[in-house]
Order: C-alpha cells, then sequence, then structure tokens
C-alpha cells in the first residue's frame, strides 16, 4: 500500500478521528489518504488547524484530532498553536509536509527545494519531539514518535514527511496497542503526610489545576462536597467544580476574584494538585503567595517543582489525579467553620465593584458577564479568548455551572485564539453541545477568516465581540504607565478593524448589536436559542476602567514591583478585622 495510506491507517487505530487542514502540494499525498480514514476540516489559515485540534483534543476525548500542514509558509504559519500547545501542555500532533528528500537542502543553503523550510529545526524547541522521516517508518517506529503527544505529559509532537516518502510502496503493518506510560504515584507514607497537614490546619484550601483531569474530578465530585473540602480552581481547572458548589472559593490570579485572593492569602495549608504554580497564579510578588501556608506542590514536571518560585514545602512529582482520588477517599477531619468564614468572605465583596466607570449608551463588560450566566445552560461549551479585557473579565467573573467545559490558552496570552479553538471545541461537542465565544474586537480580527469555517460546517456557535474599537489592555497600560500616549490601539492611533455586520454578512451569518436591555429582545433570545451560528456585537466604552487588578509601579532602576494577589487595586480594608 501507499505509505500516506499506512499512515491514515496508523492514525485512525491510534483513535484519531479528525483533521484540520490547508491543503497544500506537499502534502497531497496525505491529504487524500487520510480522507480514507479520518474526517477532514478544511480551514482558511494553517494556524486555525493547530488551535482547533489543541481544543478539540481537551473536550473531545477519548476521540483525536491532529492538524496537517504543507511546507513552507503552512509550517511556519502553525508555529503559534504549536507554542500554545507546549506552554500549556496539550496534546497536538502535527504532521507537515516537506519537498522531497533530493530537493533537502540539508543546510548546506538556505533553501534548495520550493517553500523549503527546515521545519524540524523551526519547532524543535517548543515541541516533545520534532522529527523528519527521510524512510518510511515501521508501525513501533511510528507509535514512538507521535505517542509522547499525549504521555506522560502532554505536549505538541511535529512530524514532518517529505512528498516522495508520503508515495512510496510499503508492506501494510498493524499499529501496536496504543501506550499509556503508568506516572509515578505517591507513597501511602506520603499521602498520610499531606492528610494529616489537612487535619492539622486550621484554613486549608485543595486548589485545582488542569492538571487534574475532567473524568477524574468528576469521580470524587461527590465526596468534596460530602466532606466539604474547601476548594479552589486555577483557570485551566475552571470547570471542574461548580460555581454554586457549596465548598467553591473561587480563582485566585494575578487577574482572579478578590474574594479568591485574599482567602487563599490567609490560608495556612494549600495543597496545589496539577498546576504549575506559575507567576500569573502566585503573582509576580510571589514571595508573598500564601505567606504563612505550608505548600504541597504536586505537578509531573520536575522543573516546575524546583524553578523556585513560590517557596513550597512539599515537591512532588506524582501523578495528580491518583493523588486527588486518594485524598478525597481519606477520612479527613472537618473544616466546617473555615469554609463557613471564607464563604462570608466571598459574599461580603461584591462580584462587580462600583469602582468602574462605564459611559453612556454601552454596556458594561463587568455587567455583561452577570448576565450572560443565567442564558446559558449546563452543558454549553464556554471559550473565553485567550488575552485582553473580554479573557481576564469572563475568568474573573463567570460562575460556571456545573457540567460546563470552559477552556482558553492563557499561558500564550495569544490575541486570535478564541475563534479557532471555538471551531475545535463545537465540532468536539458534534452539534449535540452549544459553544459560546467571548472574545475582544481587536483579537477577533486576527482571525475573523475562519468565518468561513464556521459558516461551511454550521457550528452551533455564539460569538460575543466586546467592540471597544481596538485593544483595550494595551489602551489602559498606555493610559497608566505612558500619560495615555496611545499607539497602534484603536483607529485614531492608526489600528484599522472592521466594520463587524459587513464581516458576518459576508457569510451570512445572522448579527446584531446588543442594546443595553438585551435580554429582553425576542430577536436576541431567537439568535442565541437557535441552531448554528450567530454573533453578538457588545457596544463596551472604549475608556472602561478595569479594577480590580494587581498593581505594579516601575521603580526608580527601571524595574517592575508589584502588590501581592490579596493587595488589589484599589485596596480595601473592611475585611481586616473579621
Amino acid at each position: 500500500m501507499k505509505y500516506s495510506d499506512q499512515i491514515g491507517q496508523w492514525l485512525r487505530d491510534a483513535g484519531y478521528s479528525h483533521y484540520f487542514f490547508v491543503g497544500g502540494g506537499n502534502i497531497m499525498h496525505l491529504t487524500e489518504s487520510l480522507d480514507r480514514y479520518l474526517t477532514g476540516v478544511p480551514v482558511v489559515h494553517e494556524v486555525a488547524a493547530g488551535i482547533a485540534a489543541e481544543y478539540f483534543n481537551e473536550l473531545a476525548a477519548p476521540a483525536k484530532a491532529l492538524a496537517l500542514v504543507t511546507a513552507g509558509p503552512g509550517l511556519t504559519n502553525i508555529v503559534t498553536a504549536l507554542s500554545g500547545a507546549f506552554l500549556e501542555s496539550r496534546e497536538l500532533l502535527v504532521i507537515g509536509g516537506q519537498v522531497k528528500t533530493t530537493d533537502l537542502a540539508n543546510q548546506r543553503m538556505r533553501s534548495r527545494g520550493i517553500q523549503e523550510v527546515d521545519g524540524v529545526a523551526l519547532v524543535a524547541s517548543t515541541c516533545k519531539v520534532a522529527h523528519r522521516l527521510l524512510a518510511p517508518a515501521t508501525a513501533e517506529e511510528f507509535l514512538d514518535i507521535i505517542s509522547p503527544s499525549w504521555e506522560p505529559r502532554k505536549g505538541p509532537v511535529f512530524l514532518e514527511i517529505p512528498l516522495d516518502v508520503q508515495a512510496i510502496q510499503v508492506e501494510e503493518q498493524p499499529l501496536p496497542a496504543k501506550r499509556n506510560s503508568a506516572l509515578p504515584t505517591a507513597t501511602d507514607a506520603v499521602l498520610d503526610e499531606l492528610v494529616a497537614a489537612y487535619d492539622a490546619a486550621a484554613r486549608p484550601i485543595v486548589l485545582i489545576g488542569g492538571g487534574v483531569s475532567y473524568a477524574a474530578m468528576t469521580q470524587v465530585r461527590d465526596q468534596f462536597l460530602t466532606k466539604r473540602i474547601p476548594s479552589m480552581t486555577t483557570y485551566n481547572g475552571a470547570d471542574r467544580l461548580g460555581g454554586d458548589d457549596p465548598n467553591y472559593l473561587g480563582r485566585p490570579n494575578t487577574w482572579g476574584q478578590r474574594s479568591a485572593n485574599i482567602i487563599i492569602q490567609r490560608s495556612d495549608f494549600i495543597l496545589a494538585l496539577g498546576t504549575r504554580l506559575g507567576l500569573q497564579q502566585t503573582g509576580f510578588n510571589w514571595q508573598e503567595f500564601g505567606r504563612g501556608a505550608r505548600i504541597a506542590h504536586v505537578d509531573i514536571d520536575e522543573s516546575e517543582l524546583h524553578k523556585g518560585h513560590p517557596s513550597t514545602d512539599w515537591q512532588l512529582q506524582v501523578d495528580a489525579d491518583d493523588l486527588l482520588r486518594r485524598f478525597a477517599a481519606a477520612d479527613l477531619a472537618p473544616k466546617d467553620g473555615w469554609l463557613e468564614h471564607a464563604q462570608t468572605i466571598r459574599n461580603a465583596i461584591p462580584r462587580v465593584e462600583d469602582v468602574n466607570q462605564t459611559g453612556q449608551g454601552y454596556i458594561s463588560p463587568y455587567d455583561f458577564i452577570l448576565r450572560l450566566e443565567p442564558l446559558t445552560r449546563p452543558d454549553d461549551f464556554i471559550i473565553p479568548c485567550s488575552s485582553g479585557s473580554a479573557f481576564t473579565l469572563s475568568m474573573q467573573l463567570y460562575r460556571q455551572k456545573y457540567g460546563q467545559r470552559i477552556l482558553t490558552n492563557k499561558s500564550l496570552a495569544s490575541m486570535g485564539y478564541g475563534l479557532s479553538g471555538a471551531i475545535g471545541a463545537s465540532l468536539a461537542g458534534a452539534g449535540r453541545r452549544r459553544t459560546i465565544l467571548i472574545e475582544g474586537d481587536g483579537g477577533f480580527a486576527q482571525n475573523l477568516q475562519e468565518l468561513g469555517t464556521v459558516d461551511i460546517n454550521r457550528c452551533n456557535l455564539k460569538i460575543y465581540i466586546f467592540h471597544d474599537q481596538g485593544h483595550a489592555s494595551i489602551r489602559m497600560t498606555q493610559r497608566n504607565y505612558f500619560n495615555g500616549k496611545y499607539l497602534g490601539c484603536d483607529r485614531p492611533s492608526g489600528l484599522g478593524l472592521p466594520h463587524w455586520e459587513k464581516v458576518f454578512g459576508a457569510w451570512s451569518i445572522p448579527v446584531m448589536s446588543l442594546p443595553l436591555d438585551f435580554e429582553r429582545s425576542a430577536t436576541f433570545r431567537e439568535m442565541m436559542d437557535s441552531e448554528g451560528p450567530a454573533a453578538f456585537i457588545v457596544p463596551i466604552d472604549p475608556e472602561q476602567t478595569y479594577f480590580p487588578k494587581i498593581s505594579s509601579r516601575i521603580t526608580a532602576s527601571g524595574s517592575m514591583e508589584s502588590n501581592p494577589i490579596d493587595r488589589m487595586t484599589p485596596e480595601i480594608d473592611y475585611l481586616e478585622n473579621r
């Protein structure tokens, strides 16, 4: 059989069901062959293929998707998606085409074949594996190359296959059984230590990160609720608990919920499960994170455990899912008094503070998030974009319904992720689950060409665009640090954004600009509840303020100095004596 046919068969047997792609001459055999075994989803730009596959994999498991790109610009266009999957430790297989082996420059010159770029060298720093096949690999070798994408810590794999290798005739081979490497697990003695530390603590917190799988958290949720374990989530773990769960205490973060930041800073024991405890989680003033608390840090990456920030008392390179299950099954001391006190703090601090100013004729983005909540269903996919005010406010404010899945790529924080990710989510839901995208106009403009993919696949996708006429977060930075010297952040400073009604009209996607009382609009209700795509333009004040936030100062030496996460601006003192 042709080797490209063999690859299609192997991918199907490894669990792949979909591939996102942009056609190209150097993948012509692979494109035609994969169509025999998988469902192909053409996209307009390669970066969308990678992002859509990443989100599909997170939400459709055990089904898998990959991205297929041609050589040269096809590969360079997907580098952002590879980088995002690398930073978030998410499964992503990218198969790239390449010129014929006889046309390879082999680093003797910049390029020999047409559109030749050394893809392996280009992406090696942000891939777990980057490999070029100069001859057909055996079934065992092929599995060895692609399996690191899903084991033991997920991440991107790039496999480059020259055009002539794709077309070689080979003897058919079955793919060996898909391997899942066993992760190290905590010993009983370590588990007993953690349980004892939790029992001895007066104010413990269990912080659930994205390294705890949705499936594992589902298995132990009843135990967490019954035992009233005081729990928080990171942004990547946001959907592991329901926003109304009585033991849920919010999402601490540099842009987190003020109440959650105060509570975690008052804790005396933090069990951080499946989170890298990066600077966005702890704040740049990481020395102050969890002040007075003993911290048990559980992560599969040894380098994250020993990076030196924050200071921790246990560094456990073990399976977070396994430890979660065993910890939840343990006989844990009740913490009702602390939980009730923490909920008192939560209730005392309003979710939307009156410090912000919204101009007349605009919708407050803070109020919008709260008004959107009751319009969502427990089985919706919620996709905040990955940067800017639409992202930060969604993650700071949105109260998730249990059963909803929430997904973003916060580590790369790239504009333009939202629409492509929402497409992957929608296809992962196979039309049975509605997807809701919340994105800023500046970010949406970066990949708006994928509206064609939304239209042709009739994605059940509801798009909300924060129309603040530019880049709100950049505008705010320039206002705060450079006395309002605006550069490239809105139309007056040179940034050209489209007329949104015309853009959506080009693909015949229903669109409406939201009135101030949009919930009362029959047209809005009909569009929100109907099958298929629809877009809503949310009028946001270009001069909207965004508080509370962690403030930083430029010191005399030119460096930045930040507040700890429980001292958000504007600072409050009415809880100091409680």
